[in-house]
C-alpha cells in the first residue's frame, strides 16, 4: 500500500475533527447540550458544568470523511486499501466493523440526548444500554461469521479453528469481548483528554501492525481514527471546551474493536487497550468488595478518579495513563510481529 494513503487518512481525518469544532461546539452551546455532572462524581468536576457535550460526532465525521477520501485516493492510485475493498470477504470485515462501531456511537447519541435534552442524567436505563450493546456485538460477530471468517490468530500459538470443537467457545467470548471493550472505554472517558489521548496510541500500535502485516484497509482505518483522536484533542485538552460524550467513547471502543478483528488477532487488543482494562476492572472490583464488605478499595472508581483524590492532576493521569498505553502497545507490536 502506497505510505501515503495512510498520511492522507491521519491529515484529513485530523483536519476535519479540529476545523469542525468551530461549527460543532457553538451549535452545541446553541441548543444548550451542555455536559451534567453525576452528583456521585469529584465534587470539583462540578465546575465543568454546562460544557458541550456529543462532540464525539467530530470523531466520527473525521474518521468517515477520512476513509472516503483516502479510498479515493487509492483507488485513483490503483494501490492496496482499494484493491483489498475489491475483495468481498476483506469488503465485509472492513463494512461490518465501521458500521459496528457506527452502531455503537448511534447508542451513545441516543444516551446523551436523553442526558442532555430530556436532563435524566444517567441516560438510557442499564438494561436498555446492556440490551442494545449486546444485540449490536451479536449481529457484528454473525456478520463475521457469514462472511467466512473461520479462524483466529493467537501470537506463538497460531491460528485457532473457531468453526468446531472447542473453537466454537471463540464466539461467546468474542461476544463479551465486543460488549466489553466498548463499554471499557466508555468507563475512560472522564477526564479532560483522557480516552481520545488513550485511544490515539492505541490507534497507531494498530497502525503500525496492520501496515506490517500489509492489510491496508485497517492501516488506513486506523490511521484515520487517529488523526480523528489527534483533532479532537485539540479541542478536549484541559480545559475541556466540548465532551465527547458517550458518543464518541463507545463509537471509539467500537473503532478499537473492530481493528482488532480487523488483523485476525482480536486478543492483542487485551495488551493494547491496559488501560481500558484496568479502568473496567476497577469499576468491578469497587462494586463487589464494597457489596460484600460496605469499605471501598479505592477512593473513588473508575480509577482515574482514585487518582485524581490522591491528589493527581488531570494532566499528569493522562500523560501516565498515555505512556503506559505507549509501553504496553510496543511490547504488544513487538511480540505480534516475532510471534506471527
Amino acid at each position: 500500500m502506497s505510505n501515503l494513503t495512510a498520511v492522507i487518512a491521519a491529515v484529513v481525518a485530523f483536519a476535519v475533527t479540529s476545523l469542525s469544532g468551530f461549527i460543532v461546539i457553538p451549535y452545541l452551546r446553541k441548543l444548550k447540550f451542555g455536559q451534567t455532572i453525576l452528583e456521585i462524581g469529584p465534587k470539583w468536576h462540578e465546575g465543568k458544568k454546562g460544557t458541550p457535550t456529543m462532540g464525539g460526532v467530530m470523531i466520527i465525521a473525521g474518521v468517515l470523511v477520512a476513509l472516503a477520501v483516502s479510498y479515493g485516493y487509492s483507488a485513483i492510485t490503483v494501490n492496496d486499501y482499494s484493491e483489498e475493498l475489491k475483495v468481498p470477504f476483506s469488503a465485509s470485515v472492513f463494512f461490518a466493523g465501521i458500521i459496528m462501531a457506527l452502531c455503537m456511537g448511534a447508542i451513545g447519541f441516543f444516551d446523551d440526548y436523553i442526558k442532555v435534552v430530556k436532563k435524566r442524567n444517567l441516560g438510557l436505563t442499564a438494561k436498555q444500554k446492556t440490551f442494545l450493546q449486546l444485540l449490536v456485538s451479536a449481529l457484528y460477530l454473525l456478520t463475521l461469521a457469514l462472511c467466512g471468517v473461520k479462524t483466529t490468530n493467537i501470537p506463538f500459538i497460531g491460528d485457532i479453528n473457531v468453526t468446531s470443537g472447542l473453537g466454537l467457545i471463540f464466539w461467546p467470548i468474542a461476544l463479551m469481548f465486543v460488549y466489553g471493550f466498548t463499554n471499557a472505554v466508555n468507563l475512560t472517558d472522564g477526564l479532560d483528554g483522557l480516552a481520545s489521548s488513550v485511544t490515539l496510541v492505541g490507534a497507531c500500535a494498530f497502525m503500525l501492525i496492520c501496515g506490517f502485516f500489509g492489510m491496508g484497509h485497517g492501516n488506513a482505518t486506523a490511521a484515520a481514527l487517529a488523526g480523528a483522536c489527534t483533532g479532537f484533542v485539540v479541542w478536549n485538552s484541559k480545559p475541556a471546551k466540548v465532551f465527547m460524550g458517550d458518543t464518541g467513547s463507545m463509537f471509539l471502543g467500537g473503532m478499537m474493536v473492530a481493528l482488532s478483528f480487523a488483523t485476525g488477532r482480536p486478543v492483542i487488543l487485551i495488551f493494547i487497550g491496559i488501560i481500558y482494562l484496568i479502568e473496567a476492572f476497577s469499576v468491578m472490583l469497587q462494586v463487589a468488595y464494597y457489596k460484600k464488605t460496605k469499605k471501598r478499595i479505592f477512593k473513588m472508581a473508575p480509577i482515574h478518579h482514585h487518582f485524581e483524590m490522591c491528589g493527581w492532576s488531570e494532566e499528569k493521569i493522562v500523560l501516565i495513563f498515555s505512556l503506559v498505553t505507549l509501553i504496553a502497545s510496543v511490547i504488544t507490536i513487538f511480540l505480534t510481529i516475532i510471534g506471527r
